[in-house]
């Protein structure tokens, strides 16, 4: 008996522990599954972020951000998930019953946690960062028709683009057969540039397959030497670019594979080249380079001080031994930054040169014709080409400095008025014998196969100002081709009264493409208001001084064709009471600030032919910052609440308008005062803040969301990968066809493509100055003319705006250098942006005037603001800029957006105080707009919102062809999430009544 009693209690021991294994091998598969599910998305996402790390789309800092942002999304999750697993350990050892309600119901409480904070938070805080990195889904393909007749202006571009520098004794076209083709870069040429400018490469056409196209035979075993050495071209992120120029030293030349070079031909191409991108400017000095820059190249390539933009030693090693073995060398110099180019006199055998910048995809099928003589080069350059930089007057003041205190970084621009050729044609007035020993290549120069002579009428005087001229132009030589006529003014000087350059372009045109014998006459016309200077006493107001102007038609900024005489009687003063035509409100001084930082730098002067050269274009020595300054900066980080004044906006009313009721209607309609009573104030916030690549869409008004796609160079997208669209050639290259119609076409394009694409936003064109020559971004940006930019910008507008794509004039305003564009200050321990230091003068007449055509001529309604302060003002809350310059002055309609935004270089509230719409930002972080219950602040974010409304109402987005009335405002992959959102629900359903099943089976049923 005893024995059946201890073997019952054994048998029942191992029940008893047999069912707590069971109870607690069930709480660990329990928590198991949940901490299972919860690693599966932290996987999936840590995946997704590496990606848009490695691609260069976001950075630590805005993952941080990002993840600040939905923190009160995801907190539910972490909070529920712990809860339930304190509830399986503490009662994972209750009844049976309640252990499967406990197991099942935790698991299906987290699946609707997890379910519903997923879903506020991509509809909430990361709706902006999801409509961006899901617009690929909303994307559509180019049509193949438009993508071919984009390539082929591509190549017309670059065709009429390409600048002959050199062709002794017409040596060019070239007669042989065979090349052997020199230089590293000619398996890497340079399509564009890097940054949000680059441009779509996919299916480019190379250098190699140019010239095989063309008919040329090259020697492959050079080819296949250079691609040896290293197939690709390094660059670097955005900021930490890699400026190493991988040129073989030419000890590692076999003397087998030279000596076959020169029995294949007595004929060779090298190819020079000088890369650029967005995040940091050409270094004046590499061999300082300092991380995150870098350069892997040799070590004694720029030994003696030499910049990048010269020959490295190893190049200079290479064009050595190419001169000394081939009678016949031709350089192609593959570059938008202008470079010393003083080494195409000192060799011998360099027969022709031929400069082409960006070509884009395929603008490098221009090569091969050009040498061929298939195409007759007719471009011209866009930048004064001197054999020595560092006597160029911006040199010493150009570079990263900042102030002792550590406060902020700034630069000053010395040279006032004075940028490129205007420095130079005026220091050199009478003096040709030094200005050919400064000046290699002037600007506007060119050369041809052919010759042409040009014929300029008398000036014809119209009514209010108006002139007018023709230009009769003749093909006297022997081959086709286009010329481009180049017309200039100068204005009459007074040594010591307002600065003026000694000759400014005024106008140019291009040929139709002229047989020998045939004529073209070009009409050409002008106000006498385009030859005012600004002059910044008084008040400030543009001026025409008494006296002689003449109008002369030049071969380039240098040599005069021929010359007309214009008399001002009276020294006429635009003002209030006598606008320059296209003006609203008069130009005054709004940049006075700007001219100083309490330094008392000197700016260089005309006067006695620029007596004060040395003194003012010195570098800056130790400079502090006045507190004053500091304190007026409009980026601070005690920025406090503005004033409250007025009534309190009501907001939320149903009006029962949508936004396309206000198509075509114009900006002061009151009907858009009341669809803006419509909106929320989160409805404005979120319109302001989520402005990064799109504008967010609002259900309360029928707003659809769009896209804005990069870049300069044509669409291009950091997370659309399924785009066609044409890679242009750089604007710098575009600059140098002096052909507007080529500019206009290349914006209709733009247009169309982003019409059928589904794009609405264009950032770009893009209009800074090539201050000098070692910006980072020239290849982004037309010229060192402010006139040349101002049409070539106009005209890319307008033909992009024709078919309703609203371009992005960019970056207004002052952001000619890359470097310190995100300072941080060591002081403050918060970013800023550099301080850029002028007279009101030259930011006047150089730097906003290819902006100011762009909205007077091009009609731009859209305008991205600069990273840079002019003065100790950010662009982006700017007021004497965005609205006094911007929208008084030159009547701008629309909406300015920040560059990308920063937390802390930019503020959105200050923004849309001062004139900002739009912030560049794709999660919100520190974008949305404070102290929303001031009525002052609300009134700005109405006036904020209309400008963005206005100008997508006008777009292609509500087009008859691609809008509906009442259409869904979601995006495509919203009603994915929704479809799978719906699906979730309806598993977590069939989940609950899959429980109550197996409960009944296994415990009610008997």
């Amino acid at each position: 008996m005893q024995g059946k009693i201890k073997l019952l209690r054994k048998s029942l021991g191992k029940e008893v522990m047999t069912m707590k294994n069971k109870k607690l091998r069930s709480m660990l598969i329990s928590v198991g599954t949940i901490i299972a599910l919860v690693l599966a998305v932290w996987g999936i996402g840590t995946v997704v972020i590496n990606n848009l790390k490695a691609q260069g789309v976001v950075t630590d800092q805005d993952i941080q951000s990002t993840l600040q942002v939905g923190m009160g999304n995801i907190l539910p999750i972490a909070i529920v998930l712990g809860l339930i697993i304190v509830l399986i350990i503490v009662f994972w050892n209750r009844s049976n019953k309640f252990n499967f309600w406990l197991k099942w119901e935790s698991f299906i409480v987290f699946l609707i946690t997890v379910v519903v904070s997923i879903n506020t938070l991509l509809f909430g805080p990361l709706q902006g960062l999801m409509n961006a990195n899901n617009s690929g889904m909303a994307i559509k393909q180019v049509k193949k028709s438009l993508v071919a007749k984009s390539d082929n202006l591509s190549k017309q571009i670059v065709n009429e683009g390409s600048v002959l520098l050199k062709n002794e004794n017409d040596y060019l076209p070239i007669k042989a057969q065979k090349l052997n083709v020199f230089g590293w870069a000619s398996i890497s040429p340079i399509y564009g540039g890097t940054g949000s400018g680059q441009s779509n490469n996919q299916g480019a056409i190379d250098i190699y397959k140019s010239l095989n196209s063309a008919g040329f035979r090259t020697n492959n075993e050079l080819k296949n030497f250079y691609t040896k050495y290293q197939k690709t071209r390094p660059v670097g992120g955005m900021n930490d670019t890699d400026w190493s120029l991988p040129e073989p030293k030419i000890s590692s030349y076999s003397k087998t594979m030279m000596k076959k070079a020169e029995k294949y031909s007595d004929t060779a191409l090298v190819v020079i080249t000088r890369p650029g991108g967005e995040g940091t400017d050409l270094p004046t000095d590499p061999s300082h380079i300092k991380a995150p820059q870098k350069y892997n190249g040799h070590k004694d390539d720029w030994k003696g001080g030499k910049n990048y933009l010269e020959l490295t030693t190893t190049e200079r090693g290479m064009l050595d031994v190419v001169n000394k073995k081939f009678k016949n060398v031709v350089v192609l110099i593959n570059s938008s930054n202008a470079m010393e180019l003083g080494f195409l006199k000192e060799y011998s055998h360099i027969k022709a040169a031929l400069w082409m910048a960006g070509t884009g995809t395929k603008g490098f099928s221009a090569l091969g014709k050009i040498l061929k003589g298939e195409v007759n080069p007719s471009g011209r350059t866009s930048d004064t080409y001197v054999y020595d930089l560092k006597k160029t007057p911006t040199y010493n003041n150009w570079g990263a400095f900042e102030y002792t205190d550590k406060s902020a970084a700034f630069n000053h621009y010395v040279e006032n008025i004075y940028v490129g050729y205007k420095y130079w044609e005026t220091k050199y007035t009478n003096d040709n014998s030094g200005y050919e020993k400064a000046v290699q290549f002037p600007f506007g120069y060119g050369l041809s196969y052919t010759k042409f002579e040009q014929k300029m009428s008398n000036l014809s005087k119209g009514k209010n100002g108006n002139f007018s001229f023709d230009v009769t132009v003749k093909n006297t030589g022997k081959r086709a081709g286009k010329d481009v006529v180049e017309a200039y003014f100068t204005a009459p000087y007074t040594n010591g009264g307002i600065e003026k350059s000694a000759t400014n372009l005024l106008d140019f045109a291009k040929t139709k493409n002229l047989k020998p014998g045939q004529s073209q006459k070009l009409h050409f016309s002008f106000n006498q208001a385009q030859m005012a200077s600004y002059d910044s006493s008084n008040g400030g107001a543009y001026v025409l001084d008494p006296g002689q102007y003449q109008i002369q038609i030049k071969k380039n900024a240098h040599d005069v064709i021929d010359s007309q005489n214009l008399s001002i009687g009276n020294k006429i003063t635009y003002n209030a009471n006598n606008k320059r035509p296209g003006d609203v409100v008069a130009a005054s001084n709004h940049f006075q600030y700007a001219q100083d930082d309490g330094s008392h730098f000197t700016y260089l002067s005309r006067k006695d032919n620029f007596a004060n050269y040395n003194e003012a274009t010195k570098a800056p020595g130790k400079i502090s910052l006045p507190a004053s300054l500091q304190k007026s900066a409009t980026i601070t980080t005690s920025y406090k609440e503005p004033r409250a004044t007025g009534k309190m906006p009501t907001q939320g009313q149903n009006t029962g308008l949508t936004l396309s009721d206000l198509r075509g209607k114009r900006y002061n309609d009151p009907k858009w005062e009341k669809l803006l009573n419509q909106m929320t104030i989160d409805d404005m916030n979120n319109l302001i803040a989520y402005g990064g690549y799109q504008t967010f869409p609002i259900k309360s008004i029928g707003k659809v969301g769009t896209l804005d796609f990069d870049g300069p160079a044509g669409f291009s997208s950091f997370f659309a990968k399924n785009l066609n669209t044409t890679g242009f050639p750089s604007a710098t290259m575009i600059a140098s066809t002096w052909n507007k119609d080529l500019a206009k076409k290349r914006g209709e394009l733009v247009g169309k493509q982003g019409n059928q694409a589904g794009i609405t936003g264009w950032y770009g064109p893009a209009m800074n100055i090539h201050r000098s020559a070692f910006g980072g971004r020239n290849f982004e940006y037309y010229s060192e003319d402010p006139t040349l930019a101002a049409n070539m910008a106009a005209n890319e507008i307008k033909g992009a705006q024709k078919y309703g794509v609203y371009a992005y004039m960019k970056h207004f305003a002052m952001n000619n250098a890359e470097t310190n564009r995100n300072y941080m200050s060591m002081k403050t321990k918060s970013m800023s942006s550099d301080m850029e230091w002028n007279t009101e003068q030259a930011i006047r007449e150089i730097y906003l005037r290819p902006f100011e055509a762009a909205v007077k001529t091009g009609g731009t309604r859209a305008v991205m603001s600069a990273f840079t302060m002019i003065g100790n003002r950010w662009s982006g809350a700017n007021d004497a800029l965005l609205n006094k310059t911007l929208r008084n002055e030159w009547g701008f309609k629309g909406f300015v957006e920040t560059d990308y935004y920063v937390p802390g270089t930019m503020d959105a509230t200050q923004s849309i105080l001062n004139g900002g719409n739009l912030m560049l930002s794709t999660n919100g972080v520190g974008a949305k707009v404070k102290y929303t219950n001031n009525p002052t602040v609300v009134r700005a974010m109405r006036k904020a919102s209309k400008g963005i409304l206005y100008s997508v109402v006008n777009s292609n987005a509500y087009a008859s062809a691609n809008y509906k009335k009442g259409q869904s405002v979601m995006w495509p992959y919203q009603k994915q999430l929704v479809n799978i959102t719906i699906g979730a629900a309806v598993v977590i359903a069939a989940l609950q009544v899959l429980a109550i099943y197996l409960y009944r089976r296994k415990y009610m049923v008997k």
